[in-house]
């Protein structure tokens, strides 16, 4: 258990200490953008990997406690709320964003806001939240605790992060596509500073979220060795 909460920390720190702050800033101007997301590519693929060993190992340990138990009917909202995440999440990855990497210019553009950038400007970071969140209600184990934990806590203050850093990159071209977006999910459309457009969101994206998400409904209890179904059938 120790080397997965290591794994955990370092995981978390090379992102929250580093890629969101000046200290990504100072790298940057060292030795240039397109080396550091390299590098920074690398390593935190590598750190996953570490990570993802570590949980395995630790669950497979014989010293996993469980720390918590909510209960079957926990476990049986999944399905709906994995989905909602990948109705967020998978259309914020087809589509420019101005908190994505190498996307922050398209902040300008008088289309930027449009899509599921109308409900958060974040969508990838938000649906991995309840994607987390969801895992972290239902497992209560130690080992996925700290897991899903940390992609939680990642996730969610990815966010932040990710703001501050644009900030500091764009100045006023940030300013005004942050006036008309918003961190937290329809706090924008609830306030009045933008709506939503159903025809902007109900596109090929839309079908292709929900393609990938019946792909790894159907593969999850052979990829993972767990049935996401209630009454715990495996497709094959």
């Amino acid at each position: 258990m120790t080397i997965l909460i290591l794994a955990a920390a370092v995981f978390l720190g090379i992102h929250l200490l580093i890629a969101g702050t000046p200290v990504r800033d100072g790298i940057v101007g060292a030795i240039g953008e397109n080396a550091y997301l390299g590098l920074f590519s690398l390593l935190s693929l590598g750190v996953i990997v570490w990570l993802v060993i570590a949980y395995n190992a630790a669950q497979a340990s014989g010293d996993d406690p469980v720390l918590y138990a909510t209960g079957v009917g926990v476990q049986h909202l999944g399905m709906p709320i994995v989905l909602l995440a990948f109705l967020i999440g998978v259309p914020g990855l087809m589509m420019a964003n101005p908190t994505a990497v190498r996307m922050s210019k398209t902040a300008t553009k008088s289309d930027a806001v449009r899509g599921i950038l109308r409900v958060t400007r974040h969508p990838f970071l938000w649906g991995v939240v309840i994607w987390s969140a969801f895992h972290l209600a239902a497992n209560g184990d130690e080992a996925s605790v700290i897991l899903f934990g940390t992609f939680f806590l990642l996730a969610l203050l990815g966010t932040y992060s990710i703001d501050a850093k644009r900030r500091r990159k764009l100045g006023a071209d940030w300013q005004g596509f942050a006036a008309k977006t918003s961190n937290v999910p329809f706090a924008a459309i609830i306030a009045g500073r933008n709506r939503f457009e159903p025809r902007e969101y109900f596109d090929w994206r839309f079908i292709a979220a929900i393609a990938i998400f019946t792909i790894a409904l159907v593969s999850h209890a052979h990829v993972i060795g767990v049935s996401p179904f209630p009454n715990g059938w495996r497709p094959f």
